[in-house]
């Protein structure tokens, strides 16, 4: 993994800070398309007032279009990676919707910029570089950069973090801002900082070799008024969405995919009322299980009626089916009905017939059940559940049908 990060990080990349030191520039990065290092953050001094209005944006709220395009990014893989469509129309519309409007005005001289991003989205144009090309796409590790522009020694850090036990990759880069939008930038340090050794692993890139390699720039086309969404264009042509506050679906997601933590955020969802009310009508349309909390033991028609695999379909009149595909060429359905029950977060559901199929043939098979779903969270994206004592999280991937 240590190779693999090395790799992306003399390629370009957008990073975590470690917590003794800050990326000051490197060979390549995949936010800015070219190098990066590290150095002291002891070196960095910050100004209090800077480091207040960083906390004070986290605690803003979002305008409309800023909604649409974190709604628009709820779902989206490997931060860019793996994206549909339709879904990256909706995603490049947001951005541009957001870089018409009138944001904070010269970006780059605003104390807004300053501190620590979290790297939600960026674009894969064939120009990027490996990490942004490979490392970005993990979704188990968390991305950073941070801005420190108004101190003794102006860095932009870019920042990969592996996980909590292992470690992060830290490249720095000096910084220069050009004028209210771009900053320039060039790469002169990188480190690994592993929990396991006492000591920071300098990755040993010739930085002083690579001339203009190390060089590139970074203009801020959105920054909110809040400080919390920031969008950027790197010279190599991508384009980054950047957040300060963790979108709680995001959070979500995230921790699904890093294996960790996932009931902590679904408490989190679930006690925060901020989804909409659960009725037949926000439950219609297509569903993909992303996480389920117990699906060890029990045979496969059991599993098919439960759900606990694979995609779901809810019709506005209570029609569903749940669809497995365990292997190539064989799926696994039941169909039912979904009512609401007494309280107004609670389903019963009915399955009452299923069928494999192995290529062209199809078998009837026994999938009938009864189970009570309640509804924990549920909005335009996710959906949280808990089906016989199974917390199951959900992944809307169509609208009604």
């Amino acid at each position: 993994m240590a190779a693999t990060a090395a790799a992306a990080a003399t390629a370009g990349g957008f990073l975590n800070l470690a917590p003794s030191r800050v990326p000051t520039t490197s060979p390549y990065c995949p936010l800015f398309g070219t190098s990066y290092g590290w150095r002291s953050r002891r070196q960095l001094r910050l100004c209090p007032l800077l480091a207040a209005s960083s906390v004070a944006a986290g605690e803003a709220s979002y305008t409309e279009p800023e909604e649409a395009l974190l709604e628009a990014l709820v779902g989206v893989q490997g931060r860019g990676r793996a994206v549909a469509p339709r879904q990256l129309q909706e995603v490049e519309s947001a951005v541009q919707t957001l870089e018409a409007l009138e944001g904070v005005p010269d970006p780059t001289n605003s104390s807004l910029i300053e501190g620590s991003w979290k790297l939600i989205f960026t674009t894969r144009p064939g120009t990027a570089s490996p990490i942004q090309r490979t490392f970005v796409g993990v979704d188990s590790f968390s991305v950073f950069q941070e801005v420190y522009l108004r101190t003794d020694d102006p860095r932009v850090v870019n920042v990969v973090k592996f996980s909590e036990t292992v470690g992060e990759l830290a490249v720095q880069a000096e910084a220069t801002i050009k004028d209210g939008k771009r900053i320039l930038f060039r790469f002169d340090r990188a480190a690994f900082t592993f929990k396991f050794l006492p000591f920071k692993v300098p990755y040993p890139v010739p930085f002083r070799l690579l001339g203009d390699e190390a060089k590139g720039w970074l203009d801020t086309t959105y920054l909110s008024r809040s400080g919390n969404i920031r969008i950027s264009r790197g010279n190599k042509g991508t384009t980054f969405v950047l957040q300060k506050s963790a979108d709680p679906r995001q959070m979500l997601l995230s921790a699904i995919s890093a294996g960790t933590g996932v009931k902590e955020v679904i408490e989190h969802l679930a006690s925060s009322r901020t989804g909409v009310e659960a009725d037949l009508n926000t439950l219609a349309g297509e569903w993909q299980l992303l996480w389920a909390s117990q699906t060890e033991g029990g045979s496969w028609s059991s599993v098919t009626s439960a759900g606990f695999k694979d995609f779901q379909t809810i019709k506005e009149d209570g029609q569903l089916k749940n669809l497995v595909n365990p292997f190539p060429g064989v799926s696994l359905s039941a169909k039912g009905n979904i009512c609401k029950s007494g309280n107004s977060n609670t389903f019963r559901v009915s399955m009452n017939e299923g069928a494999a199929q192995v290529g062209g043939v199809q078998f009837p098979m026994d999938t009938r059940g009864e189970f009570v779903m309640e509804i924990l969270y549920i909005d335009n994206k996710i959906r949280i559940s808990r089906l016989n004592q199974h917390e199951l999280v959900h992944l809307r991937i169509a609208s009604r049908t």
